[in-house]
């Protein structure tokens, strides 16, 4: 045990597979999936389907996903974008006369893509039937799943946003209220689309007689997706981008994901010796916060979906850039960096699988806030995501702009760690802006720090949000930096005396929820899980 950590869960270690998930059910159905000889992409078909069905507040079939995957036998990675576009109706105009984009309803939807990503990956990479990775996630589906503590405290968070659409009000409440603990929660509307999803392979959710019926179902709420709209979405298959990190290299999703963030945090930050400044030291946090705020910078200037504007990703990822954020970070003083916050919530799942033959995808899936839209597709029983309230109306040329038929920016990423050439740790997070900052300290942590994966994500952490421009952002102009408890009172007292505003939030109530697997030389592969949500870690 590394002496400056003793963690609550113990690290699961297995030879040939490992799969670590927000719930014990999917990890379950990935499990089941490597044991029956099916690789890390078919595992993760069976996972992802499961979660939307157990975790229906944070992912599905109405969201969107990024699919991160390192394909052993070329020794190369491949990202699977699964996000889709803005409606061809959803222009700028209609949702300025309308006053703004709504966070919730149905004007919040856009186009699902999470099927599409899920799809191409599958064909790319999958060796079992597709029909063959549904069992989990109908069977929970059709009988039920349990309610959760946390899918308990989600319901009643988000009971306002689900009560006005009938289906999602029988769906996912009990009389009004949320369901009490252990409560079976039964979609059978869901099970039939996952059945007719099954059969007909992917296509059909987009253009087949199951598109059909989601269509008539949006637009019975007043969606504004239709026929043309799904039939023109299509999964990405895009190059990871990537920089060194202490002889590692670490991975990500590429733009419209702003993983690019959390590369440029790892440059700025290799240019210190971080061990010399102390594990969870105020100098550290310091300089991992300050770090941040110069990155996210740049993803307010850049932060866009690439096939409509040109971001100069490499001098982003440069050293020379990475040099002037550093020299411009004072140790003795935290700056004040405006940046718009995303308003629209960080409620998304993330899972990761490893297979025998180290065929890995590090996965991240979402509805965007808690529930997403909170209106379901009407007889097809696929709740959709709120994703448009992540667009820009103003100003005018913000890179994130409302498009038609472009991607919005995702806080969405999917990282993977390299070592030799190889995965070192797959690991990743839910969480919007923070989701980057806690992959950092993950990253920090285990690679500066030694500390094993479940050290790692029970670690005490920090979460830095900035104040945007607006006059009424509540604390004072100044960055909020939110610690957990576990950090101590000396280093609170320390770090408001560099001049952060700190907020402290109990043990273990921080926000994400980091599922991690780590890979050995000798084929054993490390599983953690994060006890902040329902998180499971499983291998064999």
């Amino acid at each position: 045990m590394h002496p400056m950590l003793r963690a609550h869960r113990p690290l699961i270690m297995g030879r040939r597979g490992a799969v670590a998930s927000n719930h014990p059910v999917a990890t379950q159905a990935g499990l089941d999936v490597l044991k029956a000889g099916g690789n890390a992409v078919d595992a993760t078909v069976a996972v992802a389907l499961t979660l939307g069905v157990v975790e229906p507040h944070m992912s599905g079939l109405g969201g969107d996903a990024f699919y991160h995957v390192w394909d052993a036998r070329r020794g190369e990675g491949v990202v699977f974008n699964g996000t889709g576009p803005a409606p061809r109706a959803a222009t700028l105009e209609r949702y300025r006369e309308a006053g703004g984009i709504p966070n919730r309803g149905p004007l919040s939807v856009s186009v699902p893509g999470c099927v599409a990503g899920l799809g191409a990956m599958h064909a790319a990479f999958g060796s079992r039937p597709w029909a063959s990775l549904f069992g989990a996630a109908i069977e929970a589906a059709r009988d039920g799943f349990a309610a959760t503590h946390a899918y308990r405290h989600f319901a009643g968070e988000n009971r306002q946003h689900l009560l006005p659409d009938p289906d999602s009000r029988a769906a996912f409440l009990e009389h009004g209220e949320p369901p009490p603990l252990g409560a079976l929660i039964r979609q059978p509307a869901l099970a039939a689309t996952l059945e007719a999803l099954a059969e007909g392979g992917p296509d059909a959710f987009y253009r087949g007689s199951l598109a059909a019926r989601l269509v008539a179902g949006m637009a019975a709420r007043g969606v504004l997706i239709g026929m043309e709209d799904l039939a023109a979405m299509e999964a990405e298959r895009q190059a990871p981008i990537a920089v060194p990190y202490r002889g590692y290299t670490v991975t990500q999703t590429p733009p419209n994901s702003t993983g690019f963030t959390l590369l440029q945090m790892l440059r700025i930050v290799a240019r210190y010796d971080l061990a010399a400044l102390g594990w969870n030291s105020p100098a550290l946090i310091h300089l991992l916060v300050e770090a941040k705020k110069r990155a996210f910078l740049d993803r307010e200037a850049h932060g866009a979906d690439p096939r409509g504007r040109d971001i100069p990703i490499d001098r982003l990822l440069s050293e020379e850039h990475a040099a002037a954020h550093a020299a411009a970070i004072d140790p003795r003083r935290a700056a004040r960096l405006p940046v718009r916050p995303e308003a629209a919530g960080g409620d998304t799942t993330y899972f990761c699988v490893v297979d025998a033959a180290g065929n890995c995808v590090s996965a991240i899936q979402s509805l965007n806030s808690a529930f997403g839209s909170g209106v379901i597709a009407g007889e097809t029983g696929v709740l959709l995501n709120n994703r448009m309230a992540y667009w820009h109306l103003d100003p005018p040329g913000h890179a994130n702009a409302l498009q038609p038929g472009r991607r919005v920016r995702h806080t969405m990423n999917a990282p993977m760690v390299l070592k030799d050439g190889r995965p070192w740790c797959v690991l990743g997070t839910p969480g919007a802006d923070h989701q980057v900052q806690v992959n950092l300290q993950a990253i920090v942590a285990m690679v500066d720090f030694g500390l094993d994966p479940q050290q790692a994500l029970e670690a005490p952490r920090w979460t830095s949000s900035q104040p945007g421009q607006e006059a009424n952002w509540p604390h004072g102009g100044e960055a909020l930096l939110t610690l957990e408890a576990g950090f101590g009172a000396d280093t609170v007292a320390a770090l408001e005396a560099l001049g952060h505003r700190v907020k402290v939030v109990p043990d273990l109530e921080g926000p994400c929820s980091l599922e991690a697997i780590r890979l050995l030389d000798n084929g054993v592969r490390m599983a953690a899980s994060d006890p902040r949500r329902d998180g499971w870690a499983g291998a064999f």
